[in-house]
């Protein structure tokens, strides 16, 4: 089974590709980390209980005031102005936070792709917005990116989707995803096949134009018997996972160790 990962940066069309990628002609099931993220802190869950400890003396307006069954749901714009943005204290409070949804959303995406495997998909979508900052993309045999060319396109959008950001808060939480051409540029180095990128910068029509010409590129490099081969006998299937963890770990290192040069050169 192929573990596809889709990435990009918020507003740049990630979760309309999600979308389209969910339904026929492709029909994939979608393992999609915001949402398994939402769901681990929840009101009652151990991942919301953490939260609220850590951030309410820091945060007054951390929880809704209206209760559901389980209690106060979480004020999500608060706590995003809590963690995002510069300056060390954001950053430890973002370091904090990860900590805590992370690892849960780690265990309920390796549930749920186990799952797509047992039901004979021939592909998973692995939807994670910060796919190479996590280092998921290692276990994925490919990854699409959908970007922007131009920054100002992202910020209409996002300001677009959500009114209530001001414009610092929406440079902010685009600036704490990372650049989405440098997103680009990583994901073709992991060569033909292995990476591959859409450019969102017209209407949706051609957003689904330009998904249906690569997804016709990524089949050709897992055909349905190969598959289906890997289905019917889960020890190929791991040798094959791992020899494809391994040669897109030496690519990340590679382009992790070209950044540090750079850095230095700076």
């Amino acid at each position: 089974m192929l573990l596809l990962g889709l990435t990009g940066s918020i507003a740049t069309g990630k979760s309309t590709v999600s979308s389209l990628l969910s339904k026929p002609p492709f029909s994939l099931p979608i393992v999609d980390a915001d949402l398994i993220a939402r769901q681990v802190v929840e009101p009652g869950t151990a991942g919301y209980n953490a939260i609220v400890r850590y951030f309410s003396p820091s945060t007054p307006d951390l929880l809704l005031p209206d209760a559901g069954p389980k209690g106060r749901p979480l004020n999500r714009p608060a706590l995003g102005r809590r963690v995002f943005g510069h300056g060390e204290e954001r950053e430890r409070d973002r370091k904090v936070l990860n900590g805590i949804v992370h690892p849960a959303v780690r265990k309920e995406m390796y549930k749920q792709m186990v799952w797509a495997y047992l039901k004979g998909h021939w592909a998973v979508v692995l939807d994670v917005p910060l796919l190479f900052e996590s280092g998921w993309e290692r276990y994925c045999g490919t990854v699409l990116v959908v970007g922007v060319s131009d920054p100002k396109i992202q910020m209409r959008r996002l300001r677009d989707r959500d009114a209530h950001l001001t414009e610092e808060d929406a440079r902010n939480r685009v600036m704490s995803q990372g650049d989405v051409r440098e997103k680009a540029q990583r994901c073709l180095r992991r060569g033909p096949g292995k990476g591959v990128v859409v450019w969102n910068d017209g209407d949706k029509d051609q957003l689904k134009r330009d998904v249906e010409k690569v997804m016709q590129d990524v089949r050709k490099g897992s055909p349905k018997w190969w598959s289906l081969l890997l289905w019917l006998c889960p020890p190929l299937a791991g040798i094959a996972g791992l020899a494809s963890w391994w040669k897109m770990r030496r690519v990340q290192l590679a382009w992790e160790e070209e950044k540090k040069k750079d850095k230095v050169k700076l």
